[in-house]
C-alpha cells in the first residue's frame, strides 16, 4: 500500500519537459532601430540577438525606422542578421516610417520582411559621405551594392531584379507595391496584426534550414539597450557630440584660466574625446575643423590680448560656420543643424567673454603681496630718516633709506624695495 505514494512523490519530482513548457508560451523579443545607421546600431542589433539566443526567444523582431547610414555598418548589420540563430523579422513601423538607403538592405536581410501601412523603403543608392565619386568609382560602389543585394534577396526568395533597382535607380516603394512586388511577405498595422500573420509561416533560414514560426499567444517583450549602447546611440547624432565637443572644450578652458582647479580640466578631457571619438566615423569637412581650431585660438587670445572683445566676437562666428560646415555629407541627419551650433556657441562666447574679463581686470589691479605688494604703500617714520632709520609700514617694522631727511613721525611713501630695505620719500602736504 506504500507503493503507491512512493511512486507518486517520484513521478512529481521528475523534471518537466522544458521544451515542451515553452512550446506552449512562446516568447518573442522586440528591437527598435530608429534613426541614422551607424556604429551604434550595429551595437543595439548585435546586443538583441545574443538577448534572444540567450533567453530562448522564438523570434526577434526589428521594428525599423531609419533614413539610412553608414554602409560599413550596414554590412556588419546584415552580416550578424544573416547569422542570427533566432529568426528576424524586420518591421518597418510604425505608420510613417521608412527603412530607406541602409535600412533597405537591413530590411530584406531579415527572414520576414514586413511593413506597416503608410511607409515606404528603398532609395538605396550608394552615396558617397564626403566628397564626390569619378564615373570608375561610382560603378564600382553599385556594383558591389547591387551585388550584395542581389545575394540576400536571392536566397531570401524575393525579387532580386526589381531589389536591384533601388540601388542602381534609387527607387522607393510603398508597404503596397513592395508586397505586391515580392520584396516583402507581409503588411501589417500593429504589433497584434503582425504576430497574427506570422504564426504557422514556415521560412528557410540563410543556411538553408528550414524553420516554422510560432507567435500565438506570445509573451512580447521590448530589448532595453544596455547604458554603453544608450551613450552610444546618443552621442551618435552629430549635434549631441558637438555639445558634448564644446563643454568639454569649455571645462579645459576653465582649467586654464584657474590653473589649479583640476576637475575642469579632467571632465573637460574625457568630454572631448567623447565628442572626438563619435565625430570620428562621420565625414568631417577640415574647412568645418579649421574654423573650429580658430574660434578656439581666438579666444584664448583674447585673454592674452585685451581686444575689447574683438577677438572674442571673431571666435564666435567662426564657431559658428565651424559647426554648420563641420560634417560634410548628404545626409540631413548627419549634419549639425545652425540652431544648434548658435545655441551652443553663444553660451560659450559668453562665458568665455566673462572669464577673460575677469582675467583682464585681475591683470589691471595693484599687487598687494609680496615685495612688490610694498610699492606705493604709506608708513610711518619711527626715528630720525637722516637718511637711514626704521619706519612701520604694512603693519610691519622695516629699515629704511629716505631721499630726504626725515623728523620722527613724518609720513613716507615706498618707492622700492632693495635687499629687504626700503627706499622711501617724503608725503606731501597735501596728500596727508
Amino acid at each position: 500500500m506504500r507503493i503507491l505514494p512512493l511512486l507518486t512523490l517520484l513521478l512529481c519530482a521528475l523534471p518537466l519537459d522544458r521544451g515542451n513548457a515553452a512550446s506552449s508560451y512562446p516568447q518573442i523579443l522586440v528591437a527598435d532601430v530608429n534613426g541614422v545607421v551607424a556604429p551604434a546600431t550595429v551595437e543595439v542589433i548585435a546586443g538583441a540577438i545574443d538577448a534572444a539566443r540567450k533567453q530562448g526567444d522564438d523570434v526577434l523582431i526589428l521594428r525599423i525606422d531609419t533614413p539610412g547610414g553608414l554602409m560599413e555598418s550596414m554590412r556588419d548589420i546584415v552580416q550578424r542578421i544573416i547569422a542570427s540563430p533566432v529568426p528576424v523579422v524586420a518591421w518597418v513601423a510604425p505608420s510613417g516610417a521608412r527603412a530607406a538607403s541602409a535600412g533597405f538592405f537591413i530590411l530584406e536581410s531579415a527572414d520576414v520582411a514586413a511593413m506597416a501601412p503608410g511607409t515606404n523603403t528603398g532609395a538605396a543608392h550608394p552615396v558617397l559621405m564626403s566628397g564626390q565619386m569619378d564615373g570608375e568609382m561610382k560603378l564600382k560602389v553599385e556594383n558591389d551594392a547591387a551585388a550584395s543585394l542581389r545575394s540576400v534577396t536571392s536566397q531570401r526568395g524575393r525579387n532580386s531584379e526589381l531589389a536591384e533597382k533601388a540601388v542602381r535607380e534609387s527607387k522607393s516603394f510603398t508597404e503596397k507595391e513592395a508586397l505586391d512586388n515580392k520584396l516583402i511577405e507581409i503588411v501589417a498595422a500593429n504589433q497584434n496584426d503582425l504576430l497574427s500573420q506570422l504564426d504557422g509561416r514556415a521560412v528557410t533560414r540563410f543556411s538553408g534550414t528550414k524553420a516554422t514560426l510560432r507567435t500565438r499567444d506570445a509573451a512580447v517583450a521590448v530589448y532595453k539597450p544596455s547604458i554603453r549602447q544608450e551613450i552610444l546611440t546618443a552621442i551618435s547624432d552629430p549635434n549631441i557630440a558637438l555639445i558634448i565637443l564644446i563643454v568639454g572644450a569649455l571645462l579645459i578652458y576653465v582649467e586654464f584660466s584657474n590653473p589649479g582647479m583640476v576637475a575642469p580640466g579632467v571632465f573637460g578631457a574625457m568630454l572631448v574625446l567623447l565628442g572626438l571619438s563619435a565625430l570620428s566615423v562621420l565625414p568631417i569637412s577640415w574647412l568645418g575643423a579649421g574654423l573650429l581650431l580658430l574660434a578656439m585660438i581666438m579666444f584664448v587670445l583674447e585673454a592674452k590680448f585685451a581686444t575689447h572683445g574683438v577677438l572674442t566676437a571673431g571666435g564666435a562666428v567662426a564657431m559658428i560656420l565651424g559647426a554648420v560646415l563641420l560634417i560634410d555629407s548628404p545626409y540631413p541627419e548627419f549634419r549639425i543643424h545652425p540652431t544648434i551650433a548658435i545655441a551652443v556657441t553663444l553660451p560659450f562666447a559668453l562665458i568665455t567673454a566673462f572669464l577673460v574679463t575677469i582675467a583682464v581686470k585681475a591683470r589691471a589691479n595693484k599687487v598687494t603681496t609680496g615685495v612688490q605688494g610694498m610699492i606705493g604703500e604709506i608708513g610711518v617714520a619711527m626715528g630720525d630718516l637722516n637718511p637711514d632709520g626704521r619706519i612701520f609700514v604694512h603693519g610691519e617694522y622695516w629699515n629704511a633709506v629716505s631721499s630726504a631727511p626725515l623728523a620722527s613721525g613724518s609720513r613716507v611713501r615706498v618707492t622700492a624695495v632693495e635687499n629687504l630695505k626700503l627706499a622711501v620719500e617724503p608725503v606731501s602736504t597735501q596728500e596727508k
